[in-house]
């Protein structure tokens, strides 16, 4: 039970971080990676283990919304699908797991998470 609440307690803070640094610093959220790979860290059971599927209103879904409203604009679309292609390149066995989690949580990123898609 314990573990439990660290795990969400974690999650929380690293969504909230992610949101912080989205609405208070645009410019540094467009600028690097580090927004999308926490927030896609929210997801990492999965990506690792490829279960349990994250639903709607979990912590893993969460982050997926939160990265969804990041990529609204086309400049952060742009980023954030360069990001996610990296985050995909260097998690290479986990590619899938990565490229369903939109899907799963019922959004949609602008992009297809596909190693050929051109980000510009």
């Amino acid at each position: 039970m314990m573990q439990q609440f660290r795990y969400v307690m974690t999650t929380a803070f690293t969504i909230g971080a992610a949101v912080i640094s989205i609405w208070g610093f645009p410019a540094a959220a467009s600028t690097d990676c580090t927004t999308v790979t926490a927030l896609v860290s929210s997801c990492s059971s999965f990506v690792a283990n490829g279960s349990p599927d994250p639903i709607p209103g979990s912590p893993c879904c969460v982050a997926m919304t939160t990265l969804n409203s990041v990529a609204a604009s086309g400049d952060n679309r742009r980023t954030v699908c360069r990001c996610v292609m990296e985050l995909v390149a260097s998690n290479n066995p986990n590619a899938t797991a990565i490229a369903t989690l939109p899907g799963l949580c019922g959004v949609s990123l602008g992009f297809t998470i596909d190693p050929n898609t051109d980000c510009d």
